[in-house]
């Protein structure tokens, strides 16, 4: 009796143990449904959302204070669940998830605080790569600053050091404060008033200073970016003062003497795509002549787009200048797109909208937009000013695939059977991986083909029997109605008596050609009163065995010939 005794002792031991385990796995149980608030400041809508798969919950319920006061302290949604918390403090959220009846308790808590009502500062504009130190005042202890600009989020202090433009906010203890500030940055400016110079008299010469961020005092009083000096010999002074990087000056002295001198490089200038214009200001007087390019020469040769001016120096005196402006048409990299392959039902409208102008499409239409909706070429001549451009699209248009091999068949025992794929476009495989266009039935199995083009992928199967046949009927593979007496007419050949017979031949794009029920009638080659085209045809033909009741359905080609 003792070893029972002793078995029962140790299986409560192991039972007690197993219990205590339990118990202290239970205590140190993790998250069991994880979720997410979305702000902790005081007054706001506090948004819980949970992160786990939701479509193993059942239902929930949650409660935002512990323990709840009033009703609206809970919710029962399962996507997102809402709370506005009155009173700072420390709150413990409980969730409570059932999954098949199985309830897992989830804790958090949380900590609400009011804004501070943090004043930021106006905001600022700084010098290229200069910085500045944002504050929120006197460090509070104990508390947590996180800080927002861009796409970034930034723990840190109560000061925080600003290197790029951007709108920056604050959070403390998790709360985001309302006050943000807005930081530019000026770029350093590269103005230059260019080199002294002596002007022939009546010259007018725009001096620019202009920068971003800028205001400016010139020397003449005017406070404008640019000034046009003319007339009075003068050294020319300005303070740019730009938003955050300070003052910068510059100065250039413009003399004015000897008489005036007309001169003009032309007026502005409209080039085609493609075209290049040479830009001359020789004159018998010049004795040198300075470009904006750089380059010295009396011609230059333009091919892009901007102001071109040149200083030149008449009898070595003085200077005069003009301006000219290259502008290209908007004509330029015109084109109708790619060729292009769509399907029925869809369309495709082609623009060649450029604004005012004249259109000229293939069919004599003359609008900017043309409507397509059928296969062809589509070309468009465009002509603004002067200007013409063309261009040409192929668009074709593809139905949706059918493909058919017709139906199962039965052949007699050495027979063969060339199938023909209707329907199947261009593009297929049969199921041996060939593309040929037709494919020749020797043995019995199942046969199929694969066909796609932009708009679908089709297929289709047949499966030919092989049979012992009493009444074995034979068809030509070909004939000549050349009236010679010889092979002129199609018919079968047979040793049997045929019921319900059937005889149908198509062309190879499945149009109807010819049809008896009668063994005894022969195509003569004829289609609607006239000689069919040479070529192949594909026949079907359906009997019945009137000696034994078997049936019989058999397909083929026949080829015309003269």
């Amino acid at each position: 009796m003792r070893p029972k005794k002793n078995l029962a002792r140790i299986l409560t031991i192991l039972f007690l143990a197993f219990f205590a385990i339990h118990i202290a796995r239970a205590g140190n149980r993790p998250l069991l449904t994880n979720f997410t608030y979305s702000t902790t400041c005081l007054n706001d809508t506090v948004r819980f959302r949970i992160t786990d798969d939701i479509t193993t919950i059942d239902s929930v319920k949650w409660y935002f204070v512990s323990p709840p006061a009033l009703p609206v302290d809970s919710s029962n949604s399962i996507d997102s669940a809402k709370y506005v918390y009155k009173t700072p403090g420390t709150y413990t959220i409980t969730l409570k998830a059932y999954r098949g009846g199985v309830e897992d308790i989830t804790t958090m808590s949380i900590t609400i605080a009011a804004r501070l009502g943090i004043d930021l500062g106006p905001d600022l504009t700084l010098c290229e790569n200069g910085t500045t130190t944002l504050t929120t005042g006197p460090a509070i202890p104990g508390a947590t600053y996180t800080w927002y600009y861009l796409e970034d989020t930034v723990p840190g202090t109560n000061t925080f050091v600003v290197s790029q433009m951007a709108t920056y906010h604050v959070a403390i203890n998790g709360c985001r404060e309302i006050d943000s500030v807005n930081v530019f940055y000026s770029p350093i400016p590269d103005f230059d008033l260019g080199p002294d110079r002596t002007l022939c008299t009546d010259e007018l010469l725009t001096l620019d200073a202009t920068a971003q961020n800028a205001t400016y005092v010139w020397s003449t009083g005017e406070t404008t970016p640019t000034i046009v000096a003319s007339g009075v010999s003068r050294t020319y002074t300005v303070v740019a003062t730009v938003a955050g990087c300070g003052d910068f000056t510059d100065q250039v002295t413009i003399n004015f003497t000897g008489t005036p001198y007309p001169y003009s490089l032309g007026p502005d200038t409209l080039l085609c795509p493609g075209e290049s214009v040479i830009l001359d200001a020789t004159r018998p007087e010049g004795s040198s002549y300075t470009w904006n390019t750089g380059s010295r020469q009396p011609r230059i040769n333009v091919n892009r787009s901007g102001e071109y001016s040149v200083f030149m120096t008449v009898n070595g005196i003085c200077d005069v200048v003009d301006t000219i402006e290259v502008r290209y048409s908007r004509l330029r990299d015109f084109s109708l797109g790619n060729d292009t392959t769509l399907c029925y039902p869809n369309f495709l409208v082609l623009s060649a909208d450029f604004g005012t102008g004249n259109y000229l499409w293939q069919d004599g239409s003359d609008q900017a937009t043309y409507h397509v909706d059928s296969s062809g070429y589509y070309n468009v001549t465009v002509q603004i000013g002067r200007c013409i451009e063309r261009d040409t699209i192929r668009v074709d248009f593809q139905d949706s695939l059918r493909v058919t091999l017709g139906e199962d068949s039965m052949l007699c025992v050495g027979e063969t059977l060339t199938l023909l794929p209707r329907g199947a476009g261009t593009n297929f495989k049969w199921q041996d991986s060939t593309s040929t266009s037709t494919f020749l039935v020797t043995q019995p199995g199942i046969y199929a083909i694969v066909a796609s083009n932009v708009c679908n992928r089709a297929t289709d199967s047949v499966n030919i029997y092989y049979q012992e046949c009493n009444c074995t009927l034979f068809l030509p593979t070909g004939f000549s109605p050349n009236g010679d007496g010889r092979n002129d007419v199609f018919r079968p050949v047979y040793r049997c008596i045929l019921g319900k017979y059937k005889l149908a031949i198509y062309n190879r794009w499945g149009d109807f050609i010819f049809f008896t029920s009668d063994p005894g009638v022969a195509w003569t080659g004829m289609h609607n009163g006239q000689m069919a085209p040479v070529g192949t045809y594909v026949w079907t033909v359906e009997y019945v065995d009137e000696l034994n009741q078997k049936f019989y359905q058999k397909r083929g080609t026949v080829t015309l010939i003269r």
